[in-house]
């Protein structure tokens, strides 16, 4: 007759501090899975690249937390951690490296282009709304183009409120007929935003 001991449940831990510990091991095995699935899902156009860029970025912010809490003198870095567990996902460590999504591009040394098309691209946009042009067809390329350059700046951080301020005028535009006009409140207000992220872009740019 089979023991009834075989059927009893196996504990990883014995303490709560232990069950923490591996809690804390299977949430970051959970992020880098994820990141790997999701990789693989955008090589495979399974996602638009809008859907993949918010995902990917959400996850990259998830690992580096989760990652923080199992750091320690056996796992130092994240390549120990795969190591250690035996765990491969190589298209995820690329990501995890880079740190950013894929569809975001470094600047890869071309950083005063980047700062003199940033700066081109406020001055040319406000300029066009103080010559009354405030079309959504004539404007929302300008600022697209404003948008995507700030993003390949490396120096700008994810928190930048003027790159956040430029993505909410993108999405007002997103509704808009391509011969829709911002009203005068919009184009007042519109102004007032690029004017305030541009000096916040240029005291950035002192500051680093």
């Amino acid at each position: 007759m089979m023991s009834s001991d075989l059927y009893e449940e196996v504990r990883l831990y014995r303490s709560a501090r232990e069950r923490e510990s591996y809690d804390n091991l299977a949430d970051l095995y959970a992020v880098i899975n994820s990141v790997q699935c999701l990789e693989k899902a955008y090589i495979k156009d399974s996602v638009t690249a809008k859907e993949y860029t918010g995902a990917c970025s959400k996850l990259l912010v998830q690992y580096r937390q989760a990652f923080k809490q199992v750091q320690s003198a056996d796992t130092p870095d994240i390549e120990a951690f795969m190591s250690k567990y035996r765990f491969s996902c190589p298209v995820a460590m690329e990501r995890i490296r880079e740190d950013r999504p894929i569809t975001i591009k470094d600047d890869k040394g071309n950083t005063s282009k980047c700062i003199a098309d940033i700066v081109s691209l406020f001055i040319t946009i406000i300029d066009k709304l103080r010559l009354e042009i405030k079309s959504m067809d004539e404007l929302q390329p300008d600022l697209r183009e404003l948008y995507d350059t700030m993003n390949r700046l490396t120096l700008v951080p994810s928190s930048f409120e003027g790159r956040a301020k430029v993505n909410e005028w993108l999405t007002t535009m997103s509704a808009m007929a391509a011969s829709d006009e911002l009203n005068e409140t919009q184009v007042r207000q519109l102004i007032f935003d690029l004017e305030s992220s541009y000096n916040a872009f240029n005291k950035l740019l002192h500051e680093s």
